[in-house]
């Protein structure tokens, strides 16, 4: 009997134009490389950086030790976040491969889709709550590692509807 992988990606048609999505890239092997605020500081640059090329609008995002969470939106109908997880996994591995001869992320990555804005602040401070439930720090705005483009979040008290990532809820709801 032959082993096939398990496709976790929708068809492709999905992932384009003007929509908001929830994605997470972790670490090779959950290595904790951006525990080092350097290296976190940079990785938050090319991100950046890569949403201004292709033209995704950032509301969230939060570099964890061994994984990074982001909210982006496609600005425009050719936006494509298949190509642009895949250019920021490719430029962002290349680099760090180079620079520490180790692969920087795993071969896949977490993404949702969001059918309703009206959730997107909801899902953006379950990102930046992410370090105070993993005790890096008693109040989101404290870690330097979490940011938006489209949010004043750091002068506001967190969102008080509760989200969480459909791969983390029970099967009874």
């Amino acid at each position: 009997m032959q082993f096939r992988r398990k496709r976790i990606r929708l068809p492709e048609s999905r992932y384009l134009g003007r929509q908001i999505y929830l994605v997470t890239l972790c670490s090779e092997k959950r290595h904790p490389v951006f525990a080092k605020e350097a290296v976190g500081h940079w990785l938050a640059t090319r991100l950046l950086g890569m949403a201004t090329r292709e033209r995704f609008i950032i509301h969230a995002y939060c570099i964890m030790p061994d994984h990074l969470h982001v909210l982006l939106e496609g600005s425009q109908e050719t936006c494509d976040l298949i190509r642009f997880v895949s250019s920021f996994k490719q430029e962002t591995g290349f680099t760090y491969q180079k620079r520490f001869g180790r692969r920087l992320w795993q071969p896949k990555y977490y993404d949702h889709i969001l059918r309703k804005a009206e959730e997107t602040e909801a899902v953006a401070w379950y990102i930046w709550l992410n370090p105070v439930r993993r005790g890096l720090c008693s109040s989101p705005q404290d870690y330097p590692l979490s940011g938006s483009l489209t949010i004043d979040w750091r002068n506001r008290c967190g969102s008080t509807r509760s989200w969480s990532p459909p791969w983390k809820r029970s099967a009874a709801l």
